[in-house]
């Protein structure tokens, strides 16, 4: 499986020609299923994940002109026969996994049979993640959290911490969690965005430390494309790469 792993979809025309390279064929010759899970948790989470599935989030993905798209929706995977959606998950060129709560997704994605399946597609197949859809297939991962996150969506550690933000100091809970480990790296994504205060230079060279892994610090201009283990950096923006 090849993967197009990114902070905010398809934001330029450097990931839009990395997307097309890893299909292999043009997007409008290429079928695609769109994974919505991980925005749920979110206030406003189901009007965010209709906004994305009609194009009109600020983030392009679905919209940008699929033969076929589908939806795939993990919390429900569980109480349906596989025979019913592993096939379709097969014969599918793209997975798109939108954003939202990596801590979250991870956690469907394992409950649901995915994580145990994607290292079973064929090798043309291309996983497009979105933020949180990109960190949940690293090994590990660290996200910030206001209040403690639910047990149920562990495996995780956590510990207190203060974080410098432009508007000031702001507590929050790092959380270390454990993604479905089809790449070697880690990912924090929104690098400096002003909407993620919290992804600032400094605190993600924190975070990095706390990740035994080399981890790339991407903004929303940037994308890193995953192939046979390869990872090239496609950027029309900023990016930093922490070693353990």
């Amino acid at each position: 499986m090849r993967l197009l792993l990114t902070s905010a979809g398809i934001k330029n025309s450097s990931i839009h020609d990395a997307l097309v390279d890893l299909l292999g064929k043009p997007i409008a010759e290429s079928n695609a299923l769109f994974i919505p899970t991980g925005v749920y948790p979110f206030p406003g989470g189901p009007g965010m994940a209709w906004r994305a599935i009609c194009g009109k989030a600020a983030s392009q993905l679905c919209e940008l002109g699929w033969k076929s798209l589908g939806i795939l929706e993990l919390s429900v995977l569980p109480s349906i026969e596989e025979a019913a959606w592993v096939p379709t998950v097969r014969d599918a060129d793209a997975l798109l996994v939108w954003g939202g709560d990596p801590l979250f997704l991870a956690n469907w994605m394992r409950r649901s049979g995915l994580t145990d399946l994607l290292p079973t597609l064929r090798s043309e197949a291309v996983y497009v993640g979105v933020s949180a859809g990109a960190m949940a297939v690293t090994s590990t991962f660290v996200e910030t959290y206001h209040e403690p996150p639910r047990a149920a969506d562990g495996p995780l550690k956590s510990e207190d911490i203060v974080f410098a933000t432009p508007q000031g100091d702001v507590d929050r809970i790092l959380v270390t969690g454990q993604g479905a480990g089809l790449v070697d790296f880690a990912v924090i994504p929104h690098l400096d965005h002003p909407d993620h205060p919290d992804a600032s230079l400094a605190n993600a060279e924190k975070w990095a430390a706390r990740i035994p892994a080399p981890t790339y610090a991407i903004d929303d201009q940037t994308a890193l494309k995953v192939t046979d283990g390869t990872v090239d950096i496609v950027s029309e923006g900023r990016w930093k790469l922490f070693t353990p």
